[in-house]
């Protein structure tokens, strides 16, 4: 086994220990019991790693999580690679990928963002997943390969290499990563909170409607949009959205 290996099964793949059949079958992305320790999220149409590195350093600031790998991907554009240091199921992993689309690329059209493992709806019980990396892009002379991150912005426009990437410098560029700790998992999810795929964007609350705060049993809409609008850590274009709604309430 070749260092690039090496380092693929301890990131990303899941062993024979963690499959029910311990047979010959080599580690993959998805085990036998669909548990997966590879997640990975994907941005393209255009591959703009001006948003995509958010999720990458907000990971790192806001959630005190490993820096996930980045890759270059063709036609699925830049991805980050998360590795878990312990399988868990393809709902654990669909909710820690959209609780980040959902806090890092709310303003990012869903259909841009890819989000991997899912369930495929058209297979019942099968999981997709992301095509490996490095490998050769189908129907082109291309490759797939990790990057560093200072040099993702650079692929925006073409996110791919025109040779193949040497084994042993993407071995280097793997073996700098770690695996996000169970412990840290959780947290994450608990931070992150429930999210499903069909989620829109919230805004965080305002001090007012904050845990803590006195309980209302029901906010006034007005007092709400009010302080959403003046809020300066929501997103600008929910601030807008509630001052158009608050329009009509006031004289021209």
């Amino acid at each position: 086994m070749n260092r690039l290996n090496t380092e693929l099964r301890r990131l990303y793949l899941v062993s024979q220990a963690e499959d029910v059949d311990t047979g010959a079958a080599p580690p993959a992305l998805v085990g036998r019991e669909g548990r997966v320790r590879a997640l990975v999220l994907g941005l393209a149409r255009p591959a703009d790693w001006s948003a995509l590195s958010a999720v990458w350093q907000g990971v790192q600031a806001d959630l005190e999580l490993p820096a996930p790998a980045i890759a270059v991907a063709g036609t699925d554009g830049l991805q980050l690679w998360f590795s878990l240091a312990q399988a868990v199921t393809v709902e654990q992993a669909q909710a820690f990928l959209q609780g980040l689309r959902l806090r890092y690329l709310g303003q990012i059209a869903p259909a841009r963002v890819d989000a991997r493992p899912r369930a495929d709806t058209k297979a019942p019980g099968q999981v997709l997943h992301a095509r490996p990396v490095p490998a050769s892009l189908d129907g082109t002379d291309n490759w797939s390969a990790f990057v560093s991150s200072d040099l993702a912005a650079v692929f925006a426009e073409e996110p791919w290499l025109d040779l193949p990437p040497g084994p042993d410098a993407q071995a280097e560029l793997l073996s700098r990563l770690a695996g996000i700790a169970p412990a840290d998992f959780e947290l994450a999810l608990a931070r992150l909170g429930p999210t499903s795929a069909t989620d829109t964007p919230v805004p965080h609350l305002p001090p007012l409607l904050a845990a803590g705060a006195p309980a209302l049993e029901a906010p006034h809409p007005r007092r709400f949009l009010l302080a959403v609008m003046n809020d300066p850590g929501v997103a600008m274009a929910l601030r807008i959205e509630a001052a158009k709604a608050l329009l009509p309430h006031f004289d021209a």
